[in-house]
């Protein structure tokens, strides 16, 4: 019986609030794709030099695991000094924490590419921008959306602590909720959202990366034609 009047109180909040939730959602949303967007138009650049220059891979990715170490809190509260309140300091926040997944896994999927496919396209007189493009990147281009999948999922989450410092975002629906009296209700009305933000997020960026992965499209094969096609 609890259980029932907990679900038609949230759909209830749900019917009443829709169109603020939608706004808080999309909110949500944005800004957990600012905050990855800016990492990977940082991140992978960063990735492709230490490829290149192996000696500085350890220290820049060092730098990236301090950052990860910080909790998201008190990231927020030192950022906030700086940049005050708002927005603008939770996608720095979310950038901060994206850089490392992005990073990562672009050096790894860099260094993974075969050093025979490399020397084959230098033998073929392509230059090294051209075997970064045309061999290097498409074929470490699913290990990179592995590591934007693990970013944006931590940004959605990173997001969500932004509403202590006045961004309007899923969080100040459950922030709502810790403060009433009986406000399990409320709680889950902005957990749920959230929760299926990161899932669906997880599921179509996951989707992405197996589509683009050059070791399973050559498990497929080539397809015979029938004499009835």
């Amino acid at each position: 019986m609890v259980n029932e009047n907990l679900w038609s109180q949230i759909i209830d909040y749900y019917s009443t609030n829709g169109g603020y939730i939608f706004q808080l959602f999309l909110n949500h949303l944005l800004i957990s794709v600012y905050g990855v967007l800016f990492a990977v138009i940082i991140g992978i650049p960063v990735g492709i030099f230490i490829a290149r220059y192996s000696k500085l891979s350890g220290y820049v990715i060092s730098i990236a695991n301090i950052i990860q170490t910080i909790p998201a809190l008190a990231l927020l509260a030192i950022l906030m000094l700086v940049m005050g309140l708002g927005a603008n300091t939770v996608v720095m926040t979310v950038f901060l924490y994206a850089l490392l997944p992005i990073i990562k896994n672009t050096y790894t999927g860099i260094q993974s590419v075969d050093t025979g496919i490399k020397d084959a396209g230098k033998g073929m007189g392509m230059t090294t921008k051209q075997i970064l493009t045309m061999v290097e990147l498409p074929l470490s281009l699913s290990v990179m959306i592995g590591g934007i999948r693990i970013a944006f999922v931590i940004a959605i989450g990173v997001t969500a602590i932004g509403s202590f410092i006045g961004s309007s975002t899923l969080g100040d629906i459950i922030i709502r909720g810790t403060n009433a009296t009986d406000g399990t209700s409320l709680i889950l009305a902005g957990a749920i959202p959230t929760a299926l933000l990161a899932v669906l997020s997880d599921i179509v960026l996951g989707f992405i990366e197996r589509k683009l992965d050059p070791t399973k499209k050559n498990q497929e094969g080539p397809k015979i034609q029938t004499l009835s096609e």
